[in-house]
């Protein structure tokens, strides 16, 4: 295997977390070397990955763009195209783009106490599909920056009888280029935020879109376009108008949060009014836009200036809420005995959750277990030396965490840089733990039992608080009595691996 080179920090994935960090990364740390490895052909991560129509932010995008760099377009709900011209720009304009490796995908990284760094084997392709080799590289950190969920397969349940089908399927994360469904019978399996998008950007071409759902989803409108931002902008210009929009929206999401967890009944029935405003008199409400769980339990998705129930309302959409019995020849019979037509069907079933692109670790020759780590501030394992990644919020901006995390990362390597440490890792002295997600959608529910665990107080709780967080990894110490920090005159304090997690 080949050697190629070595750096001071590997990024792992170009996508909205590994763009964000890089920036941070040569903005406080301009001496040090790093270089970002993509597995695919170009930048963007999920905007660029997902062709499906309609595809667009779920968050606004004065709290999903970089606290550094403004969102100047005048759609606070932005689609996908513009989402990823902001990225790019991102990279051109900060000479990002001269540290990215493309399709260079990470297979797994070896951790060596006695050198204090990563040995990291790599797949390296000429292009998308190309013939590829393997070579290596070190660092002596690594920061995975690449999402959640697995880029090359989707989440798809097995459907009874789905081979007889005549027409086509399709998974949004996997969308056809030629898929034509200019005046044809469409049915979208889901209720997520992928389904509610689909269907408003389908009605008007297709012949008719039916969103198929087995429960229903909370589903709010909001505005395309944030008058607030785009007044201050007006008057405050770009840079300090987009941060009093951004400061707004974090309380303002907060609030929503806040509100649907602390007084669910009166949020659930604000919702359902909203709801019942925006459809047609008499429309089942609660048969379809009516969940089992409580507002927030899930993420809340939101449709920009009510699009889906407009599709709705003019009859270019339905909703039917029904369990499959087994798709037909002609489309789907449904248990209650109804059969829905379909040329196409659209599966917008889901993803399947692979934290770190599904890389292997080991140290010192040991593999780490990650169900058997638990998370430190959200951005560190224990008893995995010098290992960052990201990981955003699931009931805010996903962005605004990342950011955070992004800012400490820095301040911790000042601190190694000013005491003369070269390796760190945090050590969990034991106690109850939990998921790391408390998140009850199916795609995590699924991986509960393969991802990391998280405590129950102080530095080992997964936060989802955007004040709280920015007081401890903006505003706290870096230094924690968890850390065990050494370097290489002082290896012996670096050589246990990874503890068991009591699963309690």
């Amino acid at each position: 295997m080949n050697h190629t080179d070595h750096v001071d920090v590997l990024i792992i994935g170009a996508g909205i977390s590994g763009i964000g960090a890089a920036y941070y990364l040569q903005r406080e740390h301009p001496g040090r070397s790093y270089a970002i490895l993509e597995a695919r052909g170009a930048t963007g991560g999920t905007w660029d990955l997902f062709r499906y129509p309609g595809i667009r932010s779920d968050s606004d995008l004065h709290t999903f763009g970089y606290e550094f760099k403004p969102w100047r377009d005048e759609h606070a709900i932005a689609t996908a195209d513009k989402i990823l011209a902001y990225l790019r720009e991102t990279v051109s304009e900060n000479g990002i783009d001269r540290h990215i490796r493309f399709h260079h995908k990470v297979l797994g990284a070896a951790w060596d106490t006695a050198q204090a760094r990563w040995t990291v084997d790599i797949e390296r392709a000429d292009r998308e599909g190309g013939d590829a080799e393997l070579i290596q590289i070190s660092a002596d950190w690594l920061f995975c920056g690449g999402g959640y969920y697995r880029y090359d397969q989707g989440y798809t349940p097995h459907f009874e009888g789905q081979e007889r089908f005549a027409g086509q399927i399709a998974h949004p994360q996997h969308w056809p280029e030629d898929l034509d469904y200019a005046g044809k019978k469409v049915v979208v399996i889901g209720s997520g935020a992928t389904a509610v998008t689909l269907v408003p950007s389908m009605a008007p071409t297709a012949g008719h879109v039916t969103m198929l759902q087995r429960s229903p989803t909370y589903v709010l409108p909001v505005p395309a376009k944030d008058g607030f931002a785009n007044t201050a902008k007006r008057l405050l210009g770009d840079r300090r108008g987009y941060a009093v929009a951004r400061r707004k929206n974090i309380i303002k999401q907060r609030a929503v949060y806040t509100l649907c967890q602390k007084y669910p009944a009166a949020a659930r029935r604000l919702i359902r009014k909203v709801n019942a405003a925006q459809l047609p008199k008499g429309y089942p409400v609660d048969e379809h836009f009516a969940p089992r769980y409580n507002p927030w339990d899930q993420r809340l998705c939101a449709v920009p200036d009510g699009d889906l129930f407009k599709a709705i309302s003019n009859g270019s959409a339905s909703v039917v809420t029904d369990r499959i019995a087994t798709f037909t020849e002609k489309g789907i019979l449904l248990e209650s005995g109804r059969e829905l037509d379909a040329d196409i069907i659209v599966t917008a079933t889901g993803l399947n959750i692979q934290l770190f692109g599904g890389m292997t670790l080991t140290v010192d020759g040991k593999p780490v277990d990650l169900a058997d780590t638990v998370a430190y501030k959200g951005i560190m394992l224990s008893g995995v030396p010098n290992f960052a990644f990201a990981f955003g919020y699931t009931n805010s901006s996903w962005t605004l965490k990342v950011g955070l995390l992004c800012e400490h990362f820095c301040r911790l390597l000042k601190h190694m840089d000013d005491n003369g440490f070269d390796s760190v890792r945090p050590e969990f002295a034991g106690g109850h733990t939990r998921p790391l997600l408390d998140f009850g959608a199916g795609y995590v529910q699924r991986v509960l039992d393969e991802i990391p665990r998280q405590g129950v107080d102080g530095p080992w709780q997964m936060t989802m608080n955007y004040t709280l967080d920015a007081e401890t990894l903006r505003n706290g110490p870096v230094e924690d009595s968890a850390l065990r920090f050494g370097s290489r005159r002082t290896a012996g304090d670096l050589d246990r691996t990874p503890e068991l997690v009591p699963r309690g």
